[in-house]
């Protein structure tokens, strides 16, 4: 089966990072810019179960949800015109990051580990993945997760960067790569 190449412009916009960088916040500011619906790949998990991630981890496992993770994500990617906020896990999988790559824009929203442990008590108690852990532990599974988010088209350096000049960024980056490689007929 051959499949037409989505036009550049629009392939949807896929925000990768670890949990609690900005990507549910930063992707709701690119979506209102570029006038796309914004997807949280996480919110969909929990419509989908009745649950939130927490309780889905300890219902059913992390098995169950990553298996209905890569699944909505392949949905989602297949989809034009979107602004999609995955999981700080869900680039572990690398079928995920295949059909991103391929798929979507990927851009990833990267923090320094001073500017995002300043953020940890925001975060630990609706993280099943940092529950139990030592900040050692977490900082450990930061570098590693940190590692495989450098498979992406393009970085943001978030720690100088409040969400509405992170998402200008984006939009700009976007719009120049648009400029150059798909140029519009100027009439």
């Amino acid at each position: 089966m051959c499949t037409k190449e989505t036009p550049l412009r629009q392939k949807s916009i896929v925000l990768i990072g670890f949990m609690g960088v900005g990507k549910t916040s930063i992707g709701k500011a690119v979506a209102a810019k570029l006038y796309r619906d914004f997807i949280d790949v996480d919110q969909v998990i929990e419509e989908a179960f009745g649950m939130s991630t927490v309780d889905i981890f300890a219902t059913y496992g992390e098995d169950k949800f990553r298996k209905k993770e890569k699944e909505i994500i392949y949905d989602l990617c297949m989809q034009k015109l979107k602004i999609i906020s995955l999981g700080g896990g869900a680039f572990l999988q690398k079928e995920i990051r295949d059909i991103c790559l391929k798929e979507c824009i990927v851009f990833y929203l990267d923090l320094s580990w001073e500017s995002w442990k300043d953020r940890i008590s925001l975060l630990i108690d609706s993280r099943p993945v940092l529950q139990g852990k030592s900040l050692e532990e977490i900082k450990q599974l930061f570098n590693e997760r940190k590692a495989i988010y450098q498979e992406h088209h393009s970085a943001v350096k978030t720690d100088a960067f409040m969400v509405e000049d992170a998402a200008e960024y984006i939009v700009n980056a976007l719009k120049t790569a648009w400029d150059i490689y798909e140029p519009q007929a100027k009439s």
